[in-house]
Formats: C-alpha cells, structure tokens, sequence
C-alpha cells in the first residue's frame, strides 16, 4: 500500500518539496496528532499506516491504524464520532501529520465519552508533578 506515495527521497526534498513522501516508521506507521478544526482544542494522538493515511485523503473521513488490534480504524464507525477532515499538513520530515477535523459527535470524541482523550493534566505543583487532575466532572463511559 506504500505505493500510493512518492518514495521518500532527500532530506531537502522531504523538508522542502511539494510531494507528499511520509516516512513511515519501523512499525510502517506515522504519528497523527488530530485537532478540532474549529476550536484548535487537541482531540486525540494516533497513528497511521500507509493505508490508513490513503484512505483519510481519499475519502475525507480520518482512519487510524489501531496499534493494539493491529487493524484499520475508521474513527467514529461505531460510535457515529466520525471525523470529517478539513485541513491536514505534515511536519518537516513527513513523520507526523497533523489532522484538523469536524467530529459528528463533539462530546464522543474518546471510548472513554469525552470531548478529548487529553481530559487530565498533570498537576505540577503537586507530588513532584505525579498527580492527575481532570479537567471534567464527567463520569467515564468506557468502550472498547
């Protein structure tokens, strides 16, 4: 399914060219770091495989490559969270991507029923930085 890409050449055509030319990772995979498009709030990080990547620029709907099922993912198919793409770019190297999207259900972006998966932050002040604090009072509703 690489194929579906330029090879990946120089460094300069990498940093600098108009092709898109991932370079993929040992695992074939790419980092995707997904942002809703009309706030810029951080929805979630995954990955993508080379098929993963084809299909969200074919179809304009974000698909993942679940690290833990070792499976295409069509983010929202179950949960109806679809993500529609509206922007995505790539990072100087073409090992990252990063998504702007609309989701379908706002409030559904994470199996575990929240906005974001990035729902807890780190409390620095705290126990060296060890506590988590939430950033909701939402009770989780854990999926698969």
């Amino acid at each position: 399914m690489s194929s579906a890409f330029a090879s990946a050449g120089d460094k300069r055509d990498a940093e600098e060219g108009d092709q898109l030319m991932p370079r993929f990772d040992a695992q074939g995979l790419v980092t995707a770091v997904v942002t809703d498009a009309g706030s810029g709030n951080l929805l979630m990080v995954a990955h993508m495989d080379a098929e993963a990547l084809d299909l969200t620029i074919r179809t304009g709907v974000a698909h993942y490559r679940s690290r833990s099922r070792n499976a295409l993912w069509k983010k929202g198919e179950t949960s109806g969270a679809l993500q529609s793409v509206r922007e995505l770019r790539v990072d100087c190297d073409q090992d990252a991507v990063w998504i702007k999207v609309d989701v379908a259900k706002p409030d559904d972006t994470c199996h575990t029923g929240r906005a974001s998966c990035f729902y807890r932050r780190l409390d620095l002040e705290r126990d060296g930085g060890r506590t988590l604090v939430f950033d909701d009072n939402r009770s989780p509703v854990l999926r698969p």
